[in-house]
């Protein structure tokens, strides 16, 4: 499955799949990590906690639904908590080809992130392709948006803004 998420303002991006929207992840300031996603008609919060905010979680009122930390080798480690508790590695490849991974447990690839940026309107965005096995996950659509907001994250504390 293939999905694209636009910039719009630096800090609003819109998902799209087929050319409807599906879902928003909007920051409150693009310096900081706090964000909200929206999916259908329900709102989550993401939040950075600790000190030194290397842990975003991202949250269903008070419900923890998913955390993610960035580890020493620069990927960064998804912890959900829907149904049950499974991890996932979000990985950056490339420099001058980049791209994101989002890969489970065992390794298999989930889906591939590759950031393409539109000088003509300063547009920055996404273009997403998914594997059958993230199609049939139950949270894959917060995962999709998790996975944008990781890429984000990982963009921002490479450029020494986080």
């Amino acid at each position: 499955m293939e999905y694209l998420a636009i910039a719009e303002k630096y800090t609003d991006f819109k998902i799209t799949k087929d050319g409807m929207q599906i879902a928003t992840l909007n920051y409150k300031n693009w310096f900081k990590f706090n964000a909200e996603i929206e999916i259908s008609n329900s709102k989550y919060l993401v939040e950075p906690i600790g000190f030194w905010g290397t842990t975003v979680e991202v949250l269903d009122g008070k419900k923890v639904l998913l955390k993610f930390t960035i580890n020493w080798g620069s990927n960064i480690i998804i912890e959900t908590y829907f149904d049950d508790e499974k991890s996932y590695i979000f990985k950056h490849r490339g420099f001058f080809n980049e791209s994101f991974v989002l890969t489970d447990q065992k390794g298999s690839e989930l889906l591939m992130m590759k950031p393409n940026f539109k000088w003509n309107n300063l547009n920055y965005g996404y273009k997403i392709t998914t594997t059958s096995i993230f199609e049939s996950l139950n949270n894959k659509n917060i995962l999709l948006l998790n996975s944008l907001h990781c890429a984000n994250y990982y963009m921002s504390i490479m450029a020494g803004m986080g």
